[in-house]
């Protein structure tokens, strides 16, 4: 039995509501309309495997996005805190002894977590302090302390 191409439906069904009596509309039987109900097997695997292959695409570049994003966290927390170190040298006329000496005099809330140790366990770097005339030391530098290699190539600890 042919079908509409507009309508999708049997030409017979059309004809019988248009007033055309030639041929008498068939009833579907009960067992094709369960077979024209939901979705078959092959159709739910397609659906499927397109979904698996759009998540084997974006997976990776989730990845690289959150690697970007803790980078650009950890090169601002050092940028911060390098210059706040500056900061207070010229404030007080010398260098601190630890970044806990920052938060104390008010330069820093609190310690930044490290973004890919997740603690707040940075490597502090000691020097003579160019101020002091009884040769004191104080932070001069401060890395990470994670032992991964970035995206550039370099250590963490050498950023």
């Amino acid at each position: 039995m042919e079908r509409s191409i507009v309508t999708g439906k049997r030409i017979a069904d059309c004809r019988s509501r248009n007033g055309d009596s030639r041929t008498s509309p068939k009833q579907p039987s009960a067992s094709s309309n369960q077979q024209s109900k939901g979705f078959t097997l092959l159709e739910l695997m397609i659906v499927i495997t397109i979904v698996i292959i759009l998540a084997a695409i974006a997976l990776p570049q989730y990845q690289k996005t959150v690697l970007h994003a803790r980078e650009t966290v950890l090169r601002d927390d050092l940028f911060k805190m390098r210059s706040l170190i500056d900061q207070f040298a010229a404030d007080k006329g010398k260098l601190p002894q630890s970044l806990d000496e920052l938060v104390s005099a008010g330069y820093l809330r609190e310690i930044p977590v490290d973004p890919f140790t997740d603690n707040k366990d940075w490597t502090v770097t000691t020097g003579d302090d160019p101020n002091s005339t009884s040769g004191e030391q104080g932070v001069t530098d401060v890395h990470s302390a994670a032992p991964e290699v970035g995206s550039d190539g370099k250590p963490y600890t050498e950023w």
